[in-house]
């Protein structure tokens, strides 16, 4: 059953009860109370522009534990050689931006709309939400950026225009930031060539909470 959300009110149903595609919820708003609280259940925004906010909270959740991130020999080669400077927090605008634009395999469009961009961007400048930033030659070359609750990184997005700049970007955050875990919300075959695996939503909540 998919929920129809109140403009007013910010509430959500409970996570178990969204629909096998994970699809909980429509309607709301991105205002950052509504966004933090999502965050804090296990749910997320995806939606194209010009369709309702759709809110997602999947019966699993692909996952990495930093501790377990898989790092090839190459890359272990590029953060020794140093081929890229890694910053954190200091370009998240142009993070997201790049994340919006960037062209995807097998996708039409994008779900970073400016209505999404603002709203992440009003989160950053509220300290929840954060980015990291790959550098080369002093250009942007790739990053990622996500929501921070308690010590859950909720990955939202990355890009890459150098060959390996979004791994990196990854790496370094599960190398140098102290978080638990890291959200990746969906599968694919890039994050599980990673580390990443799926836990059950159940289990995911309850690292949520985790201090």
């Amino acid at each position: 059953m998919v929920f129809k959300l109140d403009d007013q009110t910010i509430v959500f149903p409970a996570p178990d009860l969204a629909d096998p595609d994970g699809l909980l919820a429509i309607g709301g708003d991105l205002r950052p109370e509504r966004l933090i609280l999502a965050y804090k259940n296990g749910i997320f925004p995806w939606f194209s522009e010009g369709d309702p906010i759709c809110w997602y909270a999947p019966a699993e959740r692909c996952v990495i534990f930093p501790e377990n991130v898989k790092v090839s020999k190459s890359m272990d080669r590029i953060f020794k050689l140093k081929l890229f400077e890694i910053t954190y927090d200091q370009a998240f605008k142009e993070v997201v931006e790049n994340c919006a634009i960037i062209n995807r395999k097998e996708q039409d469009g994008t779900w970073i709309t400016k209505e999404m961009q603002t709203a992440y961007l009003d989160l950053h400048q509220r300290g929840h939400a954060h980015s990291v930033e790959v550098w080369q030659d002093g250009l942007l070359v790739g990053g990622l950026y996500g929501v921070q609750i308690n010590q859950v990184f909720c990955g939202e997005s990355m890009f890459s225009k150098a060959s390996n700049a979004s791994k990196a970007a990854l790496i370094w955050l599960c190398r140098y930031k102290d978080f638990n875990v890291i959200d990746c919300q969906l599968p694919n075959n890039h994050l599980m060539s990673l580390g990443a695996e799926m836990i059950s939503n159940g289990r995911y909540l309850n690292l949520l909470k985790t201090n």
